[in-house]
């Protein structure tokens, strides 16, 4: 699990129920039409922008977001160098005996045991890593898009409540219902907006950006061992991905399967 989306939300919403709290009830703050108009509104209108498998390509992805903690480069590398290791000693074959969970890396070793020509493989992994960049960046504008909607609906809402209430102002009851729309129908439209909707389609944008870096390891480890590279050449190659006050990364790996971690597709 991604603990630092996790906390990242659980504490933002955290902050802002006990600010309501110190200042009173939170029920003062609960209204169903406003959040009706908000949260419906806003996935109605980006449903409109986009088609419906973006749409729920998009909620699946930020699922996995919370849920699925990426691979790092330093724990992958050492695993890729040891099937380099194993390919050199004992041939291609030999890797039909290495379990490989991460599905990207997995392709690519389907390929070299099938004897595929360097070419093809580097055609088809880069076309593969392309399509993946392309779904997942749908799935950051789906949630930059609902973005910037949210305070557009609150605004409505609030416009909404407003009418309501000059409509009746001869009826002191009606006055403070919808006063109530008015005015919250911003604070939700401000709150799905800064608190969930962006940081969500930032999330997804950085992790598009780890996903490509992992795949690009992958397929540069997966070439090398298909081009009969000695090990050492191919990690010094990975290598490069890291940051080089982090790259002296032997036996950081050790113990762990870098591929058994789901990765998202």
């Amino acid at each position: 699990m991604d603990l630092a989306t996790l906390l990242g939300i659980v504490g933002a919403f955290a902050v802002v129920i006990a600010a309501m709290l110190i200042g009173g009830s939170v029920l003062v703050f609960v209204n169903a039409p406003s959040l009706f108009i908000v949260l419906g509104g806003t996935l109605l209108v980006v449903l409109m922008k986009f088609n419906v498998s973006q749409f729920t390509g998009a909620m699946k992805v930020a699922g996995k977001a919370f849920k699925t903690a990426l691979p790092t480069p330093e724990s992958l590398i050492p695993v890729i160098v040891e099937m380099s290791t194993v390919a050199r000693k004992e041939g291609v074959l030999a890797l039909e005996n290495i379990e490989v969970s991460n599905p990207f890396l997995q392709s690519g070793v389907r390929m070299l045991i099938d004897g595929s020509p360097v070419e093809d493989m580097r055609k088809h992994l880069t076309k593969d890593l392309e399509e993946m960049n392309e779904r997942h960046k749908w799935g950051a504008q789906v949630f930059t898009s609902a973005g910037d909607v949210a305070p557009a609906m609150g605004m409505i809402g609030t416009l909404v409540g407003l009418v309501q209430m000059l409509s009746a102002m001869d009826d002191p009851k009606s006055i403070g219902p919808a006063m109530a729309v008015a005015l919250l129908t911003t604070l939700y439209g401000a709150v799905l907006a800064n608190m969930v909707f962006l940081p969500i389609a930032d999330k997804l944008a950085l992790r598009r950006t780890e996903e490509m870096k992992l795949n690009s390891i992958c397929i540069d480890g997966v070439l090398a061992i298909q081009e009969g590279q000695h090990p050492r050449t191919t990690e010094s190659l990975l290598k490069l991905y890291v940051n080089p006050k982090r790259r002296d990364i032997e036996g950081v790996a050790k113990g762990k399967d870098a591929t058994s971690q789901e990765q998202p597709a």
